[in-house]
């Protein structure tokens, strides 16, 4: 009986009660990002504009939206803190800035000549 009740246990919240708590700590943070665009620009010496460093912010914050779990959406709004504050205090470097705005991956050849001219077999 009481592996069932340490199986069914409930897990506690980070830092957000509900749904609704959590989306308020994202949106309040996109905000957050969205306002240090300026800074960014005019502190880091990088060849993007506002537009294009919004836009990336954007992505980023896109690229998990569909993460439904809670304590997974508090993680990750604490990670996006630190580097906020991390940002407006001017601890990264202009290479790391950089780092977001790279494609991690590129798009595999699917023809027959672009496979043979890249090497692949």
């Amino acid at each position: 009986m009481s592996a069932v009740r340490a199986a069914t246990r409930q897990v506690r919240p980070i830092l957000s009660i509900s749904q609704q708590e959590a989306r308020s700590r994202v949106l309040s943070l996109y905000k957050a990002w969205y306002r240090q665009a300026p800074f960014i620009v005019q502190h880091y010496d990088i060849p993007k504009n506002e537009a294009q460093i919004r836009a990336k912010i954007r992505e980023e914050f896109l690229k998990n939206a569909n993460v439904k779990d809670i304590r997974v959406i508090d993680l990750l709004v604490i990670k996006a803190q630190m580097e906020l504050k991390e940002v407006c205090e001017v601890w990264h470097q202009k290479g790391t800035l950089m780092n977001h705005f790279k494609d991690t991956q590129e798009k595999k050849p699917t023809d027959f000549l672009s496979k043979f001219l890249s090497g692949q077999d």
